[in-house]
């Protein structure tokens, strides 16, 4: 089963998901996430940031892109739904190699045990 990716847009869901203040950093990115006890299973909500110290406008974007790519091969079928995850960029992002990415991805979420049984 994939689950359905929706887009988080207002910084109040951001700060949300901060302020729940269960995180895991790799060196290719950082993920924040939230349960949500009130949403549908088969449904995640995702949001990406990349702040000024990522880079210039140019690898800020190209991290981003990166990571949504990610998000929809990885979150989409390997992750819990019924929940909130940002995804941030670090500097590493826009260079990494994007194997390594997928992997700090799904190291991120078997961390904080939001990963399925799903294969990739």
């Amino acid at each position: 089963m994939r689950l359905r990716l929706v887009r988080l847009k207002t910084r109040q869901e951001f700060l949300a998901v901060a302020g729940a203040r269960r995180k895991f950093t790799t060196p290719g990115l950082m993920l924040q996430a939230m349960a949500r006890a009130d949403a549908d299973t088969a449904e995640a909500r995702v949001g990406f940031t990349a702040s000024r110290k990522v880079g210039n406008a140019v690898v800020r974007n190209r991290s981003k892109r990166r990571l949504r790519a990610l998000a929809a091969e990885i979150l989409s079928a390997r992750a819990a739904g019924a929940t909130d995850y940002v995804l941030v960029c670090r500097q590493e992002t826009a260079v990494r190699p994007f194997d390594e990415l997928r992997r700090d991805l799904t190291t991120a979420l078997g961390r904080l045990k939001l990963l399925r049984d799903a294969a990739p």
